[in-house]
């Protein structure tokens, strides 16, 4: 016959195997030790912007080559470098290349003039007859608008006057044209043609006022 004694001990013992059997369940029913360390590894999803995918069809300035053009007349012969591939229009004092679509074209005049470039652009911005004219820039002798034709649709010109005595006179005129979307080729090729213009050093002045 057990004491009191041994009646107690086993009693604690028994409420201690209840206690351990159901730590182990809540253990079981909640996935595992709740104080262990959660080594599940979370992905990082990261996604950059689309980018615009590039005009196919416009002027890109990358994708040009030049060569030497010679135009002006034989007592002052002129040069430039246009795009290889743009077929003269115009030959003279006042040149025109053509890109084999039609859709860009690069025309000079030669024959300068004695008002500075300023001057020229403040003229040329009043003498646009065009549908939808606007002004985007008249900085440093150089006018870039947009208008609407009526039969190609909206174009872009950029037409700058090039001065050889610091702006106090104009000796060539460069003007392109394209579309609106064609922009960066176009401001290229004018680029271009200002950097590699060559002129005549003439003794006399005999340009137009």
């Amino acid at each position: 016959m057990l004491t009191p004694r041994h009646q107690a001990l086993l009693m604690t013992l028994a409420g201690m195997t209840v206690g351990v059997a159901v730590f182990g369940t809540v253990l079981a029913i909640n996935g595992g030790n709740p104080f262990a360390a959660n080594d599940t590894s979370v992905g990082i999803v990261s996604s950059a912007p689309p980018s615009a995918p590039a005009c196919a069809t416009c002027l890109q300035p990358d994708s040009l080559q030049y060569a030497v053009q010679n135009f002006g007349t034989d007592d002052d012969p002129v040069s430039a470098e246009v795009p290889t591939g743009w077929k003269s229009a115009q030959d003279g004092t006042r040149p025109k290349f053509l890109d084999p679509t039609g859709v860009w074209q690069i025309r000079f005049d030669t024959r300068g003039s004695k008002q500075t470039p300023d001057q020229l652009v403040a003229a040329r911005e009043h003498s646009i007859d065009e549908r939808n004219l606007q002004v985007l820039s008249r900085d440093d002798g150089t006018l870039v608008y947009t208008y609407t034709d009526q039969a190609r649709g909206p174009r872009m010109g950029l037409s700058r006057w090039v001065s050889i005595d610091g702006g106090k006179t104009s000796a060539v005129e460069i003007t392109v044209g394209g579309r609106p979307q064609d922009e960066a080729g176009l401001r290229a090729v004018l680029q271009h043609a200002t950097d590699t213009l060559k002129l005549p050093v003439a003794s006399g002045d005999t340009r137009p006022n």
